[in-house]
């Protein structure tokens, strides 16, 4: 790993991958720090169906892995690290790796840090994440043509999921802890008046049933502590995403909601800092908007770079 790069990229889902591509082919080699969960969240899902290029489909780690060689075959360092500290006060910019284990400076940092699906917290929600539990029913919902299905969350996000599984699914099962949504009126209504949407009150899953797939949840209501076994073909979680930018806090402008602020294209307050992906998009959220942010981002670092005479 050299000491300075021209253009540092922060995560490696399709967003950093995509700006490591076009940076690397723009004669500006980069450094791709790719974190704790390297390729995203794509590493975590299985059949990825709707990425132009693959018509038979292709799985998610597969994916991001062609993306990598891509990205390394024009002259990226994709490196297995994790940054844990930025410093965006004086050019060139510093990216400090590990915990204060060694650092790099750079002219340009794109920040593709991306955006992590809220869980329940449940181990076997987990070991059967991609075997029919979902964080996202545009990725996910023509897996389940005909099949029941699940989802938690009394938001927009989750009536946004169940109206979406409705057009798939033979039944959608909304499961709430509360007794009242929080979904603004617009979204509850179009939920609750889909014949093939259901609402299930005061209601937390426990469990998610299955070895190998998802066959089933394990329901408690709230109010009077009954146990029951629901049985589903598949559980989406609607309960949100929180942005990946702890590392760029107080460091980059961001939204209420932790969101890193862009315009013109992909750049941040601070000039020479761009942010592409799930990181910046809390609207699509999908793997070809990711990567196309991540284009982006890298033509923006590349414009800055050649005005300050730094290309």
């Amino acid at each position: 790993m050299k000491e300075h790069y021209k253009v540092a990229i922060v995560g490696s889902g399709p967003a950093g991958l995509t700006a490591a591509i076009y940076a690397a082919r723009a004669e500006l080699p980069p450094v791709v720090f790719e974190g704790e969960q390297p390729g995203g969240q794509l590493t975590i899902t299985s059949d990825v169906e709707n990425y132009p290029g693959f018509a038979d489909g292709v799985m998610g780690p597969e994916m991001m892995d062609i993306f990598r060689k891509q990205a390394q075959r024009f002259g990226a360092d994709c490196m297995f690290k994790t940054v844990s500290e930025v410093d965006f006060t004086k050019r060139p910019f510093t990216v400090t790796l590990d915990g204060g284990a060694e650092s790099v400076t750079a002219d340009a940092v794109i920040i593709a840090t991306g955006a992590s699906a809220r869980f329940l917290g449940l181990e076997s929600e987990q070991r059967l994440m991609g075997k029919g539990v979902s964080a996202c029913a545009v990725c996910d919902a023509f897996f389940f043509k005909g099949k029941k299905v699940a989802v938690v969350g009394g938001g927009d996000t989750a009536m946004e999921e169940a109206t979406y599984l409705a057009k798939f699914a033979s039944e959608v099962h909304v499961i709430h802890r509360r007794d009242e949504l929080r979904a603004s009126k617009i979204m509850q209504d179009r939920a609750m008046e889909n014949d093939k949407v259901h609402f299930i009150w005061d209601t937390v899953v426990t469990e998610v049933l299955g070895d190998d797939v998802v066959t089933g949840l394990r329901l408690q209501n709230r109010k009077t502590d009954e146990v029951t076994d629901f049985d589903v073909d598949g559980l989406f979680l609607g309960i949100g995403h929180v942005p990946n930018t702890s590392v760029v806090e107080g460091k980059i402008e961001l939204d209420e909601n932790g969101y890193a602020i862009v315009s013109n294209g992909t750049s941040t307050n601070v000039p020479g800092v761009f942010a592409a992906g799930d990181v910046a998009d809390h609207v699509y959220r999908q793997a070809v908007t990711a990567a196309g942010m991540g284009c982006m981002a890298a033509l923006d670092a590349e414009r800055w770079l050649a005005e300050n005479g730094l290309a």
